[in-house]
């Protein structure tokens, strides 16, 4: 693998964000709408319950947590498709670029823009709503790197969904992290769910992320044993999600799909 060539993926990613601030802007304009709209819901909840319970970790928190992941994901698939709106996807390999270098590229991207984002986060919930994740120190990290490495995976494999039916398989891609989070608990615990519901949960990284988060917000030990399980996961997701993407590329390229690609389908 060339690191001068993944470079250059990312260079071209960085150019295109830099010569088209309509393409970030957006992206903020969504975290701030989501960080006033539950902000001031856990303000409301914290005026009217009796609890002795601070909803604004709880719930602004996950959040904030839950659009990292959907950043990270995001990072990837929006790099391809531009790629592919444009026709352009086809023209890289015209050159010695490799697939894994391109795919190493865009992970390279979405770990540059996702950390971006993360940061704008943090400081917009601290200045509007007093909500600071540096009181839990360097014990977080783990749980937005499982968040992370998540998030990539599900960004990978929807790549890798968008190279065997075409582009308008993005309409089956955006509504993947909201489908996930009633099975990762991400606002209540997992014990709520029906048994099949947690059967599911038991298989997902960021169930154990939130459900590890709450126990740090209502003061108890950071549940290591269980982060670590969501870890592995998170893990083996990832190294599937490449092994996806690299099959469906051998694919599109062994049946002629990806000199096909249209504003509908290539099926």
């Amino acid at each position: 693998m060339s690191r001068s060539r993944v470079a250059a993926v990312v260079l071209r990613i960085l150019y295109l964000y830099r010569s088209s601030p309509q393409r970030v802007f957006p992206i903020f304009v969504w975290v701030a709408v989501d960080i006033l709209l539950w902000g001031f819901l856990t303000r409301y909840l914290n005026s009217v319950s009796r609890a002795e319970v601070n909803f604004v970790p709880a719930l602004l928190g996950a959040v904030l947590l839950w659009d990292f992941l959907t950043r990270a994901m995001q990072g990837v698939t929006m790099a391809l498709f531009e790629d592919v709106w444009s026709r352009n996807f086809l023209n890289f390999f015209a050159t010695p670029l490799r697939i894994s270098e391109y795919l190493a590229g865009l992970i390279l991207a979405a770990v540059g823009s996702s950390l971006v984002s993360l940061v704008v986060m943090v400081v917009f919930a601290r200045a509007a709503f007093g909500l600071s994740f540096l009181a839990y120190g360097t014990g977080l990290a783990p749980f937005l790197i499982v968040l992370f490495v998540t998030g990539i995976a599900f960004g990978v494999a929807a790549a890798g969904l968008v190279l065997r039916l075409g582009p308008a398989s993005e309409w089956l891609i955006w509504p993947i992290p909201m489908i996930v989070s009633p099975f990762a608990g991400v606002f209540y615990p997992v014990a709520v769910l029906p048994i099949w519901m947690r059967a599911i949960a038991a298989f997902l990284p960021p169930s154990y992320v939130f459900e590890g988060m709450r126990a740090v917000v209502r003061g108890s030990p950071t549940p290591w044993d269980r982060l670590a399980v969501g870890g592995g996961l998170a893990i083996a997701y990832l190294a599937l999600a490449c092994l996806f993407f690299m099959a469906m590329y051998r694919t599109a390229i062994r049946t002629g799909l990806i000199a096909r690609y249209s504003a509908e389908t290539v099926g």
